[in-house]
């Protein structure tokens, strides 16, 4: 029996080098401006960075410590996404590199390489080690010659005239020396928010009230779990997200009575993300902490087992020392620091506990002795992470709020609601870990909800990365989200394409003289949906396709056309979807104009529509003014669709694409 199972299966009786890339001293930094600079090297941060110097901008990249990366490259070990498909290019690119690196070097039929593939259920696969991301990360910023590197330094200060950020200092975390930076764009890429509360956002923390926003899951909460749907409408949401081409976890919860929804200050539970190891020859022994306290120990939660990842490691997902995430949030790094410490040290103890102390059954201790600190992670940290997993911290009050509502099924639709500057989409469901140590009998730990049922596939809006009173500061992490809904928004996946979008912006924003506040929102989604990053999900679409439709499909998604999750891109377009489509067009292009409101025909008419008939429909509805007139029939041309072709969804997506593209190139 393998340890992971005898540690289930028991209850406790009374109780290689990580490389680096290169990074410019702070003195030749000091003083310069850059295009865009941007603060945290998270994956959300060099998404945005490599975006923006892919497209012609300047960067300079701070990082706090000597290692890019955040979260995957200290200990994650694992994609949490529930859609296998693409995603948005430097995300998928990343993964590839990662599925590349295991094939080519242990084979295409090892178990290293099976492991780093995506999986079909839970947490299966899609597994990577943290040396690996971060070497591949690295190479990843070294290609790009517009991206300057700077580590070891925080922001300290920030010079703000208006609603422009002019200046950022930045502190050397080695030795207190401050470097000045400016640029027309800065971008806040860090977990804590801290660039974004330096210049004096309006920001979150903590549980709004259930009433705020109306939210079923909001505030204090104690949630009880069910292996079997607890309602009818609990098994029918269960059968509708089934049908969903993602990942799947089993298990329903629901709010008991204590359950006030009353505003509290806590966030969720951080902890780090360790990384063990069976194998004799990597293994390193777990020391027993200097103030080891075995009676405290036996208090903390710890069944969450030990996960797999390729070659014989396993990242250990516990213990969450509840209680001390939320003073780290407004903590100084020095604090922080401290607070980092205390968790490792417990980290350490409990791992120590298990292996030695005579209440564990002997069984169990020997399962745990098998276990050790990886030698080949973290070699130049004594095998710790270079970070704690910061679940959640500041939340910024953004020009919208994603809040629970955005992640669930709109009144009178099979998807959830759509919005026209979508620049991501969340998928993972909506989750909470132990936000204080309350119980009530039959709950699980006060905060915690697993909203596996509940939560559809979702649109992030562009607004909610603009803070409310600077414009030229985008808060791709950070992101202004309800507690509920950011369960939804925090994995790495949802960030690193938050992270290229505002990359993206930052770059539209220079080439149009603006600030990315300002920026034409439908220029980003458009211009995000050229580079095939998925911002409306849909079962039938996988935006790394070749189809010509794509771009389109993605575009309308976003604009409200689609009333499911199947595109049906392929197939003919009924008469009844025509019309109603037209409807939308014509008010898309002109939301003043005396348009009756889109909604579906009276008598649906299922037949299909003509070419022609479809072109007569839009061409009723378009602008008549000569700066913005449109020759559907010059576009059926320049898209090849011939007026006696039979119209499929996809090629009218087509052609009402081409129409907005034409009006805005005007």
């Amino acid at each position: 029996m393998k340890p992971l199972t005898l540690f289930f299966a028991l209850v406790l009786g009374a109780a290689s080098s990580n490389a680096c890339a290169a990074a410019e001293p702070a003195a030749p930094v000091d003083g310069k401006s850059y295009d865009l600079v941007v603060i945290g090297g998270t994956p959300s941060g060099v998404a945005c960075a490599v975006r923006a110097a892919r497209e012609g901008l300047t960067v300079l990249l701070v990082n706090r410590h000597e290692h890019l990366g955040g979260i995957i490259s200290s200990g994650l070990g694992v994609w949490d996404s529930q859609w296998e498909g693409k995603r948005s290019p430097i995300y998928d690119e990343l993964r590839e590199a990662l599925f590349a690196h295991y094939r080519t070097a242990y084979g295409a039929d090892s178990p290293q390489y099976r492991d780093a593939l995506p999986g079909k259920t839970g947490h299966t696969n899609g597994r990577y080690e943290p040396h690996v991301v971060e070497k591949l990360i690295d190479e990843m910023v070294a290609r790009e010659k517009n991206v300057t590197v700077l580590k070891n330094h925080v922001p300290s200060a920030v010079e703000r005239k208006a609603a422009l950020i002019k200046s950022v200092t930045l502190r050397s975390t080695k030795d207190d020396t401050e470097t000045t930076v400016r640029a027309g764009t800065f971008a806040d890429a860090t977990y804590e928010g801290d660039l974004a509360a330096l210049a004096k956002v309006a920001y979150r923390v903590g549980r709004e009230a259930r009433t705020e926003f109306k939210e079923p899951h909001a505030g204090i909460i104690f949630m009880r779990p069910f292996s079997q749907a607890p309602t009818p409408e609990a098994a029918h949401l269960a059968n509708l997200h089934d049908q969903l081409k993602l990942r799947k976890f089993t298990g329903w919860q629901e709010p008991l009575p204590q359950s006030t929804g009353a505003a509290d200050a806590a966030v969720q539970a951080c902890n780090y993300r360790t990384i063990l190891t069976t194998d004799p020859a990597n293994r390193a022994p777990i020391p027993k902490p200097e103030h080891y306290d075995p009676y405290f120990l036996k208090s903390l939660e710890i069944f969450s087992g030990v996960e797999s990842i390729p070659n014989g490691k396993f990242g250990w997902n516990r213990p969450q020392l509840v209680g001390l995430q939320t003073p780290y949030v407004e903590a100084s790094w020095q604090e922080r620091q401290k607070l980092m410490d205390e968790h490792w040290e417990m980290t350490m103890g409990l791992l120590y506990f298990l292996q030695h102390d005579p209440t564990v059954p002997e069984i169990v201790r020997k399962a745990w002795l098998e276990y050790g600190l990886a030698k080949d992670e973290f070699v130049d940290n004594g095998h710790r992470p270079y970070e704690m997993y910061i679940r959640e911290a500041r939340r910024i009050t953004g020009r919208a709020i994603y809040t629970q509502h955005d992640a669930m099924l709109a009144p009178g639709r099979s998807r959830a609601p759509s919005h026209a500057d979508s620049i991501a989409v969340t998928e993972w469901y909506m989750d909470s870990h132990s936000c204080t140590t309350a119980r009530v009998p039959g709950g699980l730990e006060e905060g915690k909800a697993m909203l596996h049922q509940e939560t559809f596939p979702g649109q992030l809006p562009y607004r909610c990365l603009l803070p409310q009173g600077v414009d030229n500061l985008l808060v791709p992490v950070c992101v202004s989200a309800t507690h509920v809904a950011w369960g939804t928004v925090r994995l790495e996946p949802v960030l690193m394409q938050t992270g290229e979008a505002a990359g993206l912006a930052a770059a539209l924003a220079k080439k149009d003289q603006t600030t990315a506040a300002e920026l034409d929102s439908d220029r980003l989604v458009r211009a995000l949906c050229e580079r095939r990053s998925l911002l409306a999900f849909f079962n039938d679409v996988d935006v790394g396709g070749e189809q010509a439709w794509i771009p389109a499909v993605q575009y309308f998604g976003t604009q409200g056309f689609f009333d499911d999750y199947d595109a049906r891109a392929t197939e003919s377009l009924a008469a009844s979807t025509a019309r109603h489509w037209a409807e939308a067009l014509g008010m898309l292009l002109d939301p003043a104009a005396q348009t009756p409101p889109p909604s579906a025909a009276a008598v649906e008419d299922l037949s299909a529509i003509p070419v022609g008939k479809f072109a007569t429909l839009l061409n009723a509805v378009l602008p008549t003014t000569p700066d913005k007139a449109v020759s559907v029939t010059d576009l059926l041309a320049t898209l090849k669709i011939a007026s006696t072709d039979s119209l499929s969804r996809g090629d009218a997506c087509r052609l009402m694409y081409a129409i907005v593209e034409r009006i805005h190139a005007r």
